[in-house]
């Protein structure tokens, strides 16, 4: 069962997303050790899909075995934020891996209106029992009701096939020195 997460349920949401991402390419990249990832990884997911709370477009499963953070349109991630971290907590030899990744990003990143997913995670104990499937499901139904495009970079090539059977299509791949590979991914408006 899916559940709508507010302010009073970020820490869990957060803490559901940190067990999540704890192998994950990008952010195993960012922060290779686990105690700078334990202590960054949560002020990365409050800057990087953190507005959702505010905006009632946080979910969790009861339980919290996993999380998703969606951005509706209009809003975006704390760019202010997430410099300040990566200059604060990511090793000065992977910024540049990082500054040209997410200049690529801003590339593929759709213009017209659309609903963003910047974060969704399962507990990798509950992973295989549709979690991720119901909480993409959850904003989807609303995405497809105002006719939008949905659009998220997927870090982990595993969990690809879980987004194109919910409609995303790969747009290409991002891939800029030693960065661990991202693909921006785009649901057309149904």
């Amino acid at each position: 069962m899916i559940v709508a997460a507010g302010a009073a349920e970020a820490d869990a949401v957060v803490d559901s997303l940190t067990l999540a991402f704890s192998s994950d390419p990008v952010s195993r990249h960012l922060w290779p050790d686990a105690r700078t990832y334990l202590a960054s990884f949560p002020r990365f997911a409050r800057a990087f899909g953190g507005g959702a709370f505010a905006l009632g477009t946080a979910w969790r499963g009861q339980g919290d075995e996993g999380a998703a953070l969606w951005l509706p349109p209009g809003a975006e991630p704390d760019q202010e934020a997430l410099a300040a971290l990566v200059e604060s907590t990511v090793a000065p030899e992977a910024r540049d891996g990082v500054y040209g990744t997410l200049e690529q990003m801003a590339v593929y990143h759709p213009t017209d209106t659309h609903w963003y997913l910047p974060m969704i995670g399962v507990d990798p104990a509950r992973q295989g029992r549709g979690v991720g499937s119901a909480l993409l499901k959850e904003t989807l139904k609303e995405v497809d009701q105002a006719r939008l495009p949905a659009f998220l970079e997927s870090s982990n090539p595993r969990n690809m096939p879980l987004y194109e059977r919910h409609g995303f299509e790969v747009l290409g791949e991002i891939k800029v020195a030693d960065f661990p590979t991202l693909w921006p991914m785009l649901r057309a408006a149904r």
